[in-house]
This record gives structure tokens, sequence and C-alpha cells, in this order.
């Protein structure tokens, strides 16, 4: 009990710390600071909470399966711009941590991959092959989505079209700016500076520091590419900076781990490798996520005190915001249309609910015609018909019929007469006091507050 009152107090202290202050009044520099602070809690609370850690163990696995295909698939692309000598050089480093084990794997990975013929493996094959592949981007994209609180996937087109950019471009432009830095290292105008002080000291410090570089804009690549969503290059690059700070930090660290650990060998004997990688891969994508989560919370500071759940909205605040969505799209339509219209994250900060609350309820309205998602990066929310067409008495009855299950319909239950009759009173009550009474009337005076003012 004694431990349990302590940690309470800790808690509670913890919290008033972190957002007792009204930030719009507090100094830059303690601003800045509390915010950090804030990222740093709510990071820690969803490591905690352990959807981050089960997300890296489901992606060890599905890697595990789709490593072998994807370098096969990358070798091709790559041996076709004559530069697949590189992918054992890539290897050795991202295995690096594991000493001579990482020697050993990399040159079982790369012997599978040469002696896979991509020419020969015909059209299940490759398509077998692709499919693995593609695999493996999708549950990345989930784990990205379920980080960014994103719902709903990309569409079977647009995935597939972006997966296939991902695997014949991306490794071409990673080893291109490879080969650049190495023509550039052994140029003789760099060979010459390097001969005077202080360049030479500042092009070895450069050398140094380029591939922590090429790693950041390699994680700032992704956290932009494969959320399902608008990711800030600004918010891309600081997770990008934590994930690959955490990456050096942490490659270091389990180096030191595997060269004291020679009694994991004489235990597990050839397994210790696959158990090496395997904690490796989980770690390395842990870091991923993490920086992920960074991105996230920096693009929207107003998440960061709200634990991620399972939300429960009530009857009564789904329809209330319902209809404060349509009187706020319908209002920039009519009456706005100069200003930029209503967004997710800004239709989050006017309103103070979180994603989770907003997203089910703006999708129900989607699905059934009433507001529409633009093509726009973000998208942005518009009427799907004219507001003067749409009553308000359909609004409510899709946002009540919005989750019940085809087969827990009202209409399975068994007749009751008494019962059917007051359930159809009451429609009708309802049905009766909003007769006539449409959305436009809703969208009639137009908010002081826009989207102009949110962003």
């Amino acid at each position: 009990m004694t431990n349990m009152n302590f940690y309470r107090q800790l808690t509670a202290r913890l919290h008033r710390l972190l957002w007792a202050d009204d930030l719009s009044v507090v100094r830059p520099w303690r601003r800045q600071a509390i915010l950090l602070l804030r990222l740093l809690y709510a990071v820690a609370r969803d490591l905690a909470d352990g959807q981050l850690t089960l997300r890296a163990m489901s992606l060890v696995y599905t890697t595990l399966l789709s490593l072998v295909p994807l370098l096969a698939l990358s070798f091709s692309v790559l041996k076709a711009f004559g530069v697949h000598n590189k992918v054992r050089p890539m290897l050795l480093t991202w295995l690096a941590p594991l000493g001579d084990k990482g020697l050993q794997m990399t040159e079982h990975v790369i012997s599978f991959v040469e002696n896979i013929r991509v020419g020969v493996l015909g059209a299940v094959g490759l398509g077998l092959l692709i499919y693995t592949v593609t695999a493996l981007l999708q549950k990345i994209e989930n784990a990205f989505n379920f980080v960014w609180h994103v719902r709903r996937p990309r569409p079977l087109a647009q995935r597939f079209s972006q997966y296939l950019s991902v695997l014949t471009v991306g490794p071409v432009l990673v080893f291109a700016a490879l080969g650049i830095t190495a023509t550039l290292a052994n140029a003789g105008v760099v060979r010459t500076l390097m001969a005077i002080e202080p360049f030479g000291t500042l092009i070895e410090f450069a050398g140094r520091l380029l591939p922590y570089l090429f790693v950041m804009a390699a994680f700032a690549f992704i956290y932009v590419l494969m959320p399902n969503t608008q990711v800030r290059m600004r918010s891309a690059f600081v997770g990008a900076v934590i994930a690959g700070f955490l990456w050096q930090t942490l490659g270091w660290g389990f180096a030191t781990f595997v060269a004291a650990s020679t009694q994991y060998t004489a235990i597990y004997a050839g397994f210790a490798i696959v158990i090496m990688a395997m904690i490796w891969l989980y770690l390395n994508w842990l870091i991923v996520l993490v920086g992920a989560s960074v991105a996230f919370y920096h693009q929207n500071p107003a998440q960061l005190g709200a634990r991620r759940r399972e939300l429960q909205l009530s009857s009564r605040l789904k329809e209330k915001l319902a209809l404060l969505l349509v009187a706020l799209i319908g209002r920039h339509f009519y009456h706005s249309a100069n200003v930029p219209a209503w967004t997710l994250e800004t239709l989050t900060r006017h309103l103070g609910m979180p994603l989770e609350a907003l997203q089910p309820v703006l999708q129900v309205m989607v699905e059934r015609g009433i507001v529409s998602e633009t093509a726009d990066e973000p998208p942005t929310y518009l009427p799907a018909r004219a507001f003067e067409t749409v009553t308000v008495k359909e609004l409510l009855d899709a946002v009540r019929s919005a989750e019940e299950d085809p087969a827990l319909k009202a209409e399975r239950l068994p007749a009751d007469l008494p019962v059917d009759t007051l359930v159809a009173r009451l429609d009708t009550v309802v049905g009766d006091s909003l007769r006539g009474q449409t959305l436009r009337e809703l969208a009639a005076p137009p908010t002081e507050i826009t989207p102009r003012n949110l962003s």
C-alpha cells in the first residue's frame, strides 16, 4: 500500500509539473522545456502501454519472412544499374553490432539472394515474390497508421503503385547517394583540401558525420512516405533525428553486449546468431516506431496529454459531434469559401476532441454521402450533396445506425407489440419535430473562428 501511495504521489507531482502551466503565458524557454518533457512523457507512456513493442515484434516476424525476397527484388533492380555489389556492404553496416555473427549472417543472406534468379521464377513465382514484399510494406504502413491514429489504409491501387515505387526507386536513390559520397571522397580537390588544416579536420569530421545524416534522411523519408496522412517535413526530421541517435547509440550498446555474451553461444550453439539477429531486428523496429511517435506528437502537440485508448462514445455525443461537424463544414462552404477548408487536424483542435472521437463520425458521414473528402493532402471536408437536400433526421439516423452489425440489427430482434409501438412512436416524434429541417439551416450563420485562425 505504501508503494502504491508513493507511486500515486509521484504521478500526481509529475502531472502537475507537466500540465499545470498555461503555455501561452510562460516564457519561451520554459515553454520549449515543458513541451520537450511532455513529448518524452507521451512516448514513454506509449511504450508502457505495450502497443509499440507488440507491433515491433510483429514486424520482426514479417521481416524475417520477407527479407530474402525483398533483397532479391532490390538486387535485381540494382543489377540493372550496375550497383548490386553495394548490397553486401550495406548489410554489413546494418548487422555490424552483431560482430562476427553479423558477418556470417550477411554471407548467408547474400548467398540466398544470389541463388534466386528472378528471370526463371515464372509468373507465379514472381507474383509470390512481389506479394511477400508488398505484405511487409503493408504491415509497416499499418504500424505507422497506428502511431498516427489513422484508421484507414491506402486504397489498393495507390498502395500497389507507391509500394512498387519504394521497391524500385528507393534502392537506386540510396546507393546513388552512397556512390556520390564515395566519388567526392576520392576527388582530387577533396584530397588536396585534406592536406590543408583546418580543412582536413573539417572534412574528416564531415566524413564521419555523413553516415549519421544518411541514416536520419532514411528515417525521415520513411516517416513522410509510409503513414496514410500528411506528415510535415519538420516533424519527420525531428523524429528522424531522435531515431538516428537511438539507432547509433543502441548499436554501440548492442555490439558491446554481443561481445560480452560469449556464454550464449555455448548455450544456444548455432541458434545464437538467429536469436541475436532477431533481438537486433526488434530493437531496430522499435526505434523506427519510437521516432514515428515523436514525429506524431511534434506535429500534433494537442495529443500529448491524451492516452491512446478505445473510445466508447455515447449516442448523444456522436449525434452532437455530427451536427457540429456539418455546421462547421457547411458554414465554410457557404460563407467562407475564400479561407482554407476544414481538415481533420483543424477540426480536432477547434472542437478540443481527440482524433479517435472525430474519425469514426466523419467516416460515417463520408460513407453515407453527406460530406466528402477531397484528394488534397491533408484531405479537407466539403458537402457531398447540397445541404438543402439533406435532412437533419437523415444525418441522425446515419450516426445512430453506423456501427450496427448486419447480424445484430434492431429488425432481427423478436417482435414485441408494446416495445415496437413505443419505438415507432419515438421515431415518429423525432421525425415530426425535425420535419423539413435541413443541414443548410445549421450552416446559416458564419462563425467567428475559421480554419485560417487555427492554421
